[in-house]
């Protein structure tokens, strides 16, 4: 998902709060599982981002899930204030900026690999050491599975792109072929 500006406002205003209190990989997770339960159910998502509901009402759910859920009184606090702003719809994209924040806060990035075929443990921790060399900062994979691609993979780090695809492979074969070269 694409963050909007707004969300990547109210990300660093959120993590600023976590970081002065020492709790950002807390609310990091507690977002995650929060962002989790926004997906997986139509209901909450009905229930906190329809506007028609009054923001009492959908305060009342929210409190209510920080209770089971055990918020931190941080994170409930400013998901509160997020639906006061009408904001809430930007979750997806605030929990996505966080995270980034608190990856580059702990040396830590992420690297969006897409495979032809799925990697099998020792595969997977082998791309992930060579990723971690080439960019100096500890590498957390996100693996997609892509039949299109024939063979290998593409992984995006950063703005970085390593392109190890048979499909471009073969593409760039043609195009040579078809230049003559």
């Amino acid at each position: 998902m694409r963050t909007t500006t707004a969300g990547l406002r109210y990300a660093k205003a959120l993590f600023s709060l976590a970081l002065d209190e020492r709790a950002t990989g807390l609310v990091c997770d507690q977002l995650e599982m929060l962002n989790g339960f926004l997906t997986e159910s139509s209901e909450l998502r009905r229930a906190l981002l329809t506007p028609l509901h009054p923001a009492s009402e959908r305060k009342a759910v929210l409190n209510k899930l920080a209770d089971r859920a055990d918020l931190s009184p941080l994170l409930r606090n400013f998901i509160l204030y997020l639906i006061d702003q009408r904001r809430l719809i930007d979750m997806s994209g605030i929990a996505e900026e966080f995270n980034r924040l608190v990856d580059d806060e702990e040396g830590r990035m992420s690297a969006e690999v897409t495979t032809a075929t799925p990697l099998d443990s020792a595969h997977e921790e082998r791309l992930r050491e060579a990723l971690s060399r080439r960019t100096g900062r500890e590498v957390r994979l996100e693996i997609k599975v892509d039949a299109s691609l024939i063979g290998g993979a593409v992984a995006k780090v950063g703005d970085l792109v390593f392109d190890g695809s048979l499909r471009t492979q073969l593409d760039t074969l043609r195009t040579h072929l078809m230049k003559g070269s």
